[in-house]
């Protein structure tokens, strides 16, 4: 995928620089112009006709539209879907900080009263997201996926293999990685 770093998105979302890759996707960070406030916008490109890549769009998707409809201080908001025929963009709430695996990694095992804060926040987070109707399974709890904000607030990012839970369906509970 060619950068767009500068480019204006819909009329309203400067791109500043790239924060992120995946396989079909790019995050940016970027600037309403209009209201002067920071974004993340996910880009994914449209690929052509493969079987394989529609899955990974269709997924992607279902992200977007699952993370849509929530609204919890640990969670990234999703505030705009763009779709322009041959992308996708999904504005979403750009979370400033250091994962937690940066962390550990940097400065090593942390203070048990910050493990335990730690530990509050993501229980909460995670009742959330299972007492929601029907309820959300994350499925990808690791420490690369949960934000650490400068003010100390947790968030947990990256919910792609996030799924609703289905009764009867033995394959949302599986370990996967």
């Amino acid at each position: 995928m060619q950068s767009r770093i500068g480019e204006i998105i819909d009329d309203k979302y400067e791109i500043l620089k790239q924060i992120g890759q995946g396989g079909m996707s790019i995050v940016y960070l970027a600037m309403d112009i209009r209201l002067n406030k920071q974004w993340a916008i996910k880009e994914i490109r449209k690929k052509g006709q493969v079987k394989k890549d529609e899955i990974i769009i269709q997924s992607l998707m279902v992200e977007a539209n699952l993370m849509k409809r929530l609204d919890h201080p640990a969670l990234p908001r999703i505030v705009d879907i763009i779709d322009d025929g041959q992308t996708i963009f999904v504005v979403m709430d750009y979370v400033e900080g250091e994962s937690l695996d940066k962390i550990i990694d940097r400065y090593g095992p942390q203070p048990q009263e910050l493990v335990i804060d730690w530990g509050m926040q993501l229980c909460d987070a995670l009742a959330y997201l299972h007492n929601q109707k029907p309820p959300i399974i994350y499925r990808d709890m690791k420490p690369d996926n949960i934000m650490l904000k400068p003010e100390g607030n947790l968030k947990v990012i990256d919910f792609g293999i996030a799924r609703e839970f289905k009764e009867g369906n033995l394959s949302d509970t599986t370990v996967l990685g």
